[in-house]
C-alpha cells in the first residue's frame, strides 16, 4: 500500500484501476456469494435427499406426491452494508509509513465499490471518542466518494478518552434499524466488553470484524532507546528496546492481547478478517472473500440461509 496521501478522488481511480480491475478477474464475478442479500424467494420444488434440512420440506405436496419434497430459495442481491469506522488516534500509528488509517480508507473504499456497482448501498458511522458522523446508505461511485472524503477530513487527535467500542455499537445499534451486512473496522484497543454489543447486533445483523494492525504492534525489533507514546492518551515513556527481556515481556503481552481479541470475536460469533499496514489489498480482499464463501457454505444447507432464521454459527476465523 502507498505511503503517499492523494485526494479521495485520484486514491479511487488508482483503486479502481490496480486493485478493482485485478479482482474482477480473480473473483469472476462471483459477487452474489460474496455479499448475500437477505430476502428470498421459493425458487424451485425437489425430492428430499438425506443430506437436506428436514425444516424446509413441504408437507403440502409431500402429502400430495407421496413422497418428501424440499422447498429450494434464491435471495434478493439488494444488500445494504454499513462501516462502523473507529478513527480513534491509535488508528494513525504506522510504522512502515503506512498508518492504519490509511488501510481503513481503501479497505472501505474497494468494498463499498464493490458493492455499489452491483446496485446496493452502503452507509458509514465515524467514531472518534463518540459517533461524529452518520453518512446514510446510498449507492453510487459519488457517495463512496462523500464516505472516502469524509475518512480524510476528519481530524487526526493527538490524544482522546479512552476507546470505548461498545459504547460505538451500542449507538449504532439506534441508528441502523434495517438488516444489513456491518463492518466493524478498528484495530479493537478498546475498553472490555465490546464482544457483548457485537453480539448482540449480530442476533440482528451479518456482522464482520475488520481487525487492522501494525506489525510493530506485535513485536519490537531491537532499536536501543526509544522514547513510545500511547496514541489514546498522549502518555509518554522511554524504553530499551536493547533490552531483550523487555522485548520478550512485550512480545508475552501482545501475545496475551491476541488470544483476548480470538475469544472476543469467538464469543461475539462475528468473523475476523486480520489487516496489516503491510498488507497487500488484493490478497487482504481475497482473504474477505474466502471468509465470506466459508460462511455461505455454513449457513446455506439446500434451503433459505440460516442467518436468516437468526441462528449463527461459530467463526470460522
Amino acid at each position: 500500500m502507498s505511503e503517499s496521501a492523494p485526494s479521495p478522488e485520484a486514491l479511487l481511480k488508482r483503486l479502481e484501476w490496480t486493485v478493482i480491475r485485478r479482482l474482477d478477474g480473480l473473483l469472476q464475478g462471483d459477487y452474489r456469494t460474496l455479499f448475500r442479500g437477505f430476502g428470498l424467494d421459493i425458487a424451485d420444488l425437489r425430492e428430499y435427499q438425506p443430506q437436506d434440512d428436514v425444516r424446509y420440506i413441504d408437507w403440502n405436496v409431500t402429502a400430495r406426491l407421496q413422497e418428501p419434497h424440499v422447498r429450494e430459495y434464491y435471495e434478493d442481491r439488494e444488500v445494504t452494508a454499513w462501516f462502523l469506522l473507529d478513527l480513534s488516534p491509535s488508528i494513525d500509528f504506522g510504522s512502515f509509513q503506512v498508518k492504519k488509517r490509511a488501510v481503513l480508507e481503501q479497505f472501505v473504499a474497494v468494498i463499498s465499490r464493490l458493492l455499489t456497482r452491483n446496485g446496493n448501498r452502503v452507509g458509514a458511522l465515524l467514531y472518534g471518542g463518540k459517533v461524529d458522523k452518520v453518512i446514510p446508505a446510498r449507492s453510487g461511485r459519488v457517495h463512496v466518494l462523500h464516505i472516502m472524503k469524509a475518512i480524510e477530513s476528519s481530524p487526526q487527535l493527538d490524544h482522546a478518552p479512552e476507546t470505548n467500542l461498545e459504547e460505538f455499537l451500542r449507538a449504532s445499534a439506534q441508528i441502523i434499524k434495517r438488516r444489513s451486512l456491518i463492518f466493524v473496522v478498528s484495530d479493537f484497543i478498546s475498553m472490555p466488553g465490546w464482544e457483548r454489543q457485537m453480539a448482540l447486533l449480530n442476533q440482528r445483523h451479518e456482522m464482520m470484524g475488520i481487525r487492522l494492525f501494525d506489525p510493530l504492534e506485535l513485536e519490537l525489533p531491537d532499536l536501543g532507546l526509544l522514547m513510545v507514546q500511547d496514541s489514546e492518551t498522549g502518555e509518554q515513556l522511554f524504553v530499551d528496546t536493547h533490552d531483550r527481556g523487555f522485548r520478550v515481556r512485550f512480545a508475552r503481552a501482545a501475545e496475551r492481547r491476541e488470544a483476548e481479541l480470538r475469544t472476543a470475536f469467538t464469543q461475539a460469533g462475528v468473523d475476523v478478517l486480520e489487516l496489516s499496514t503491510t498488507d497487500d489489498l488484493v490478497d487482504a480482499t481475497l482473504r474477505f472473500a474466502d471468509l465470506r464463501k466459508q460462511r455461505s457454505r455454513l449457513t446455506t444447507g439446500g434451503g433459505p440461509p440460516s442467518h436468516l432464521e437468526g441462528s449463527h454459527d461459530v467463526p470460522v476465523a
